[in-house]
């Protein structure tokens, strides 16, 4: 990949120093600033400074764990997260994914394979809005057809077109401008990954999504066989969401099928 003019920020929090020069250096071929940290501490006061908007993180470190260093990022930054660690257990990525990180590349890794990664994450679809941020050199934005049109969901479960950019499915509002979920007036904090999915499925109430199609829509077309991703973050909307047991306020699961929005 040819050097580009950086126009994104990123951190690269990395205790050892010639992963994090890789890192660095490849994130800085993919067009980034980076700063980098070799502590989760260092981390997180670079994060507050840079405004990234991307975030690595080793989840061994040697002050904070990697997932708690997630945990207190999302307390005041949407950057992407991506957790890149050697710990292959299966336990270390359930936790990664359920604090806010939106994917997990196991070491070792090739730049090839982090370079692949960032562009499926920052092309994609933004429901509603074009995309939050520049797409990578040589990919076309991409704005959805459903751009320019509200669905405000009736308790039949019959959408209709409003003007604005807010999706409303009962108590649930979803402004697509602002990035902003609110449910009974009270406003909820969602990852990047998590608004993205909610927004797909508000924005097209009556549909049911296979899991393969929310792969394609919202993490692009190279996460498209990997399934767990979808179940851990729809697991996620609902505990925000207050869904629980087998009569949800909100998303549905379709037996055998994937997922919708609960309409009626």
């Amino acid at each position: 990949m040819e050097e580009s003019s950086p126009d994104r920020r990123a951190v690269v929090v990395e205790d050892d120093a010639d992963m994090r020069m890789l890192l660095v250096r490849t994130l800085q071929r993919h067009g980034f600033d980076v700063a980098e940290a070799g502590t989760g501490a260092d981390g997180l006061r670079l994060a507050r400074e840079h405004v990234p908007d991307l975030v690595t993180l080793d989840l061994n470190l040697p002050d904070l764990d990697g997932t708690e260093v997630c945990r207190r990022l999302r307390e005041f930054s949407n950057a992407y997260v991506v957790m890149i660690t050697g710990r292959a257990d299966e336990i270390d990525e359930l936790t990664g994914l359920q604090i806010g990180a939106d994917d997990y590349i196991s070491k070792p890794f090739s730049p090839r394979t982090v370079q692949a990664r960032i562009e499926a994450m920052f092309r994609r679809p933004r429901p509603g809005i074009p995309q939050a941020q520049p797409a990578p050199a040589g990919a076309p934005a991409v704005v959805p057809a459903e751009a320019a049109v509200v669905h405000s969901v009736t308790p039949a479960g019959l959408a209709a077109p409003q003007d604005g950019r807010r999706m409303i499915h009962g108590s649930l509002v979803v402004d697509v401008d602002a990035r902003l979920v609110t449910l009974d007036g009270q406003e909820l904090t969602l990852t990047r990954t998590e608004f993205d999915l909610l927004a797909l499925l508000v924005g097209s109430p009556r549909r049911v999504w296979t899991r393969e199609m929310l792969l394609r829509s919202v993490w692009g077309d190279e996460w498209a066989s990997d399934e767990h991703l979808v179940e851990v973050h729809v697991g996620n909307l609902r505990r925000k969401l207050g869904d629980r047991g087998r009569n949800p306020r909100f998303i549905r699961t379709v037996r055998g099928v994937g997922y919708g929005m609960v309409t009626a």
